[in-house]
């Protein structure tokens, strides 16, 4: 097939790799080998180095054994971005187990499902959540919990540590049969490697889909889909040497986002990771600021929280050079100022959690094009393929459904025969995304086939509207929706989040609309509304808009 794209690829890049056949438990093993008191983890200031953490992923690997975890096992984590994740998803890949990852704001009925559904038989969670995950456990195939506590790898003198113990007292949970605590698991197991052979084609992760079908799917991923995804992003950004990375982790592990592009590249470029448990943008300057972040993954809800604090000017946040951005398109006034203020560059990307999840990226050191989700990386194939049976290649500059093939591509999902057959095809992800390539082969992602509006018999991009909305001096965040309407079939909601002291009326919005937006696309309803409902990623999450106002109209 045609591949515009290549041509477009930033100097040094190769457009195919020789990839290394190595699970990431390897590459941390070697990682801890060659820079063992380099700093690979940094949590509220508490540093452990990578021969800290390999011991720790071999003792936690060793009890797992004894737990009963044969290879193949599936063992679930249910945390914010703190030590014990990192530790316990290598300690579980050393012993040959799956990592299943669980959002920590799922509700017990969600939880319930992926742990039933994904057979976890070993649970690591937040002691907060300990009380819930214990009563939980009798409806799901979990045998065993190991409770982690925000304080387990603090090291502060005792006047600073006390608080923070104080603050956990509660957290503490009594003696309970198959209950175990972080710190004394660690410390009970040998810090050697169990030598657990993996087969580099087998399953390493269950990631939990978002259920947009209202039930949330597990997207099978192979130690091969994971590291070769890692391989693939670590190309794309040539001009990060080993050891030199100090990543802001701040997108949650448990989204396929932070494990591959922020947790896993860490260990791979043996850098080090500020994990942040919760992306407040204070809390995210303090860690620029202190520790020197050069890289800053983040979604764009991140971006304009950052740009928009008051005490932004107190910090100096110059030390960033690379960024990746994700999950939903970045405004462009948000790009230019955060490049002025910081010198870098925006690399705006595309993925799934079908797809480990890098699909795309612009070019980092290259010519980035500004509400383009960038290229293939190495070895990626995409098609833009018609929406009624996705066998006809769109022309170019046409819109129609993105399918994806390469070495970062889902072979399925859990237990869902049926759901497979229907969006992995001969080796093609179908993504249910709309896109369209230019004529250098840059991707844009328009819409979602589901977010789609028809009005009127015109097909509407609700990102369309949304961009428009994020321009205005006044709107800190937007999203537009479809709602049913008698004469047009459906019409356009937009919900709007004001910026703080502003005011601003529906008709305003309106006419603000109709200067920059044809007649079709422009809100008849505006909303406002004080915060919009986003993941645990931090991407607005537009189908619970929808759903709120459908609730409200069936009133």
């Amino acid at each position: 097939m045609d591949k515009p794209w290549l041509k477009s690829y930033a100097p040094g890049v190769s457009s195919s790799l020789q990839y290394e056949p190595i699970t990431l438990s390897e590459v941390l093993a070697r990682t801890s080998a060659k820079y063992p008191d380099k700093t690979a983890l940094i949590f509220l200031d508490a540093k452990i180095t990578y021969r800290q953490l390999n011991d720790m992923v071999n003792s936690f690997a060793n009890a797992l054994i004894d737990m009963g975890v044969k290879p193949g096992d599936k063992v679930a984590m249910l945390m914010p971005n703190m030590p014990q994740i990192v530790i316990a998803s290598y300690g579980a890949w050393r012993a040959g187990a799956v990592v299943v990852m669980n959002n920590p704001l799922y509700t017990d009925t969600e939880l319930e499902h992926q742990l039933s559904n994904s057979e976890s038989t070993v649970l690591v969670t937040l002691d907060l959540l300990g009380p819930r995950m214990i009563a939980l456990k009798p409806k799901t195939p979990v045998k065993k919990i190991v409770i982690a506590h925000i304080r387990d790898h603090l090291k502060f003198p005792k006047k600073q540590l006390l608080p923070i113990v104080a603050k956990d007292k509660h957290r503490d949970i009594p003696a309970t049969p198959d209950v175990f605590e972080w710190m004394d698991v660690i410390k009970k197991y040998p810090a050697t490697d169990p030598k657990i052979s993996v087969d580099f084609e087998s399953l390493a992760s269950l990631q939990y889909t978002g259920g947009t079908t209202g039930v949330s799917k597990g997207v099978m991923l192979s130690h091969k889909n994971l590291s070769s995804n890692v391989q693939q992003i670590s190309a794309w950004f040539p001009g990060f040497e080993e050891g030199e990375q100090i990543m802001l982790g701040v997108l949650p592990f448990f989204h396929s986002f932070g494990l591959t592009a922020v947790m896993n590249f860490t260990i791979w470029k043996a850098g080090t990771d500020v994990l942040i448990p919760r992306p407040e943008p204070k809390v995210i300057l303090e860690a620029v600021h202190k520790h020197k972040v050069n890289f800053y993954p983040a979604v764009p809800t991140i971006y304009v929280g950052l740009l928009n604090h008051p005490d932004l000017a107190k910090y100096d946040i110059s030390s960033i050079k690379g960024c990746f951005s994700g999950a939903a398109p970045l405004p462009v006034e948000v790009i230019k100022e955060f490049e002025a203020k910081t010198g870098s560059q925006i690399c705006e990307g595309y993925g799934l959690s079908e797809t480990s999840p890098v699909v795309t990226i612009n070019p980092w050191g290259g010519k980035t094009k500004v509400g383009s989700i960038g290229l293939p990386i190495a070895d990626t194939e995409i098609r833009i393929v018609d929406l009624e049976e996705g066998t006809k290649d769109m022309p170019q500059g046409q819109p129609g459904e993105v399918i994806i093939r390469g070495p970062q591509v889902t072979s399925g999902y859990y237990k869902m025969p049926e759901e497979t057959a229907k969006t992995v095809k001969d080796g093609w992800l179908f993504t249910g995304d709309i896109g369209t390539m230019d004529e250098e082969g840059y991707f844009y992602i328009v819409d979602r086939k589901k977010d789609m509006i028809i009005a009127g018999g015109y097909n509407i991009y609700p990102r369309d509207i949304d961009e428009v909305l994020f321009e205005h001096p006044k709107i800190l965040e937007a999203c537009a929706i479809g709602v049913p309407d008698s004469y047009r079939g459906e019409t356009v909601k937009a919900f709007v989040v004001l910026k703080p002291g502003e005011t601003m009326t529906a008709e305003e919005v309106i006419e603000y609309c109709k200067e920059k937006l044809a007649k079709y696309k422009v809100p008849t309803m505006v909303e406002f509304i004080d915060s919009l409902p986003k993941s645990g990623v931090g991407k607005i999450l537009r189908k619970e808009l929808r759903a709120m106002e459908l609730a409200k109209m069936k009133k």
